[in-house]
């Protein structure tokens, strides 16, 4: 499988689980810190889809959990 095919899966299993979880973020914010960790990881040898796409859902996460503001947060 190439490079290409293996990111495009990785990416594909990781919006879709992040938006059935609800989890989903702004399009834009979510696709280039989706990619960027995939990116990442297969910079150091990584090349199993579902692994890359669970460590961009951890970074995800991560970022998230670091203070990006709740919809309500932000309404009021």
């Amino acid at each position: 499988m190439s490079i290409r095919c293996t990111v495009e899966s990785a990416f594909f299993i990781a919006w879709s689980f992040l938006e059935r979880s609800g989890e989903l973020g702004p399009p834009d914010e979510t696709a280039n810190l989706l990619l960027d960790a995939i990116e990442a990881q297969l910079r150091r040898g990584e090349r199993r889809q579902l692994m890359l796409a669970n460590k961009a859902i951890d970074a995800w996460r991560a970022h998230a959990a670091q203070g990006r503001p709740s919809p309500e947060a932000r309404v009021g």
